[in-house]
């Protein structure tokens, strides 16, 4: 890995504007400033992180692993006292070679599934309300013309 310039936590945490804008993730220093208009969760979510380790907010996202690569192109520096994995950094040196191909990616939210029970409720309630509405007007309707 080539020589880069090790920041600490205290001065990065200098840097939590809107113009001029670091962040840490995985022991790396970023400068997102020029990222922030670009980014798809808004430039609030980074802001929200800046100047702080934002590693695990970074992870518990779930981002692709385009994004991963992306953390390459706007690294300032590293993380005074910050112990790289070697697997890791061989991981993103891999990722870089391989040739690029296009993927299609989708985010899927999965619900918890409903009790049968839940679902004849949802379908029984608006039927018997519906009935007493028409059982109502049909009893009035009928005591009005005696």
């Amino acid at each position: 890995m080539a020589e880069h310039t090790v920041f600490t936590l205290s001065q990065v945490a200098q840097h939590k504007s809107k113009k001029d804008c670091w962040i840490v993730i995985d022991g790396r220093v970023l400068n997102v400033t020029k990222f922030l208009e670009e980014h798809p969760g808004g430039e609030e979510v980074l802001l929200e992180s800046a100047g702080k380790d934002a590693t695990q907010v970074f992870k518990d996202i779930g981002h692709s692993k385009m994004a991963r690569n992306l953390v390459l192109n706007y690294q300032a520096g590293l993380l005074q006292g910050y112990t790289f994995k070697k697997d890791a950094d061989a991981q993103v040196a891999l990722t870089d070679q391989q040739p690029k191909r296009k993927e299609m990616t989708a985010f899927v939210i999965k619900d918890e599934p409903m009790p049968e029970y839940a679902a004849l409720f949802e379908f029984i309630v608006p039927l018997v309300v519906a009935g007493s509405y028409f059982c109502y007007r049909y009893l009035n309707a009928s005591s009005s013309m005696l």
